[in-house]
């Protein structure tokens, strides 16, 4: 930390305290150039990746398309907002532990599709048809038939 007396990039921790309800630390600081005391206050920056979209475009991740994503397929289905948030900040928390600048847009479809297949079945199917682009009946048929299958698998043991 440079000393904002004597620009030395010298400084010593004198004090450090938790403030803003555990959201910032504050740093009593002195320069051992100068000796002048100051303080400075640190936030976590937490930086959500760049989506790579199909067509190779790069745009910011955008909280509200995904929550607009979510709300469009849980549409008149017995899911309450509190479950909604929680699956959004569950996501971003994931997207945000790969430490990437960039994730794919595949990646990401992937991940609401595991999540809505946790929290409702009907609106897994929804969001699948139009994120898969089905085509006809049988695709919807195919992929409900997966879903089936997958408890199955799991009470035999099989994963």
């Amino acid at each position: 930390m440079h000393c904002p007396f004597c620009a030395a990039d010298d400084t010593k921790v004198i004090d450090s305290r938790l403030v803003a309800e555990g959201d910032q630390i504050r740093r009593r600081r002195e320069c051992l150039s100068c000796k002048e005391r100051f303080t400075t206050y640190e936030v976590a920056e937490l930086v959500m990746p760049r989506v790579i979209k199909q067509n190779g475009n790069r745009e910011p991740f955008d909280e509200n398309k995904l929550r607009a994503g979510f709300q469009r397929a849980l549409e008149k289905r017995p899911v309450s907002v509190e479950d909604i948030e929680a699956t959004i900040n569950h996501i971003k928390h994931a997207l945000r532990a790969t430490g990437e600048r960039e994730v794919g847009s595949r990646v990401l479809g992937e991940l609401v599709m595991d999540h809505l297949k946790q929290l409702d079945q009907v609106a897994y199917v929804r969001f699948a048809s139009v994120y898969r682009s089905f085509q006809d009946i049988s695709e919807f048929r195919d992929a409900i038939e997966r879903l089936e299958a997958e408890p199955k698998r799991e009470r035999d043991g099989a994963v």
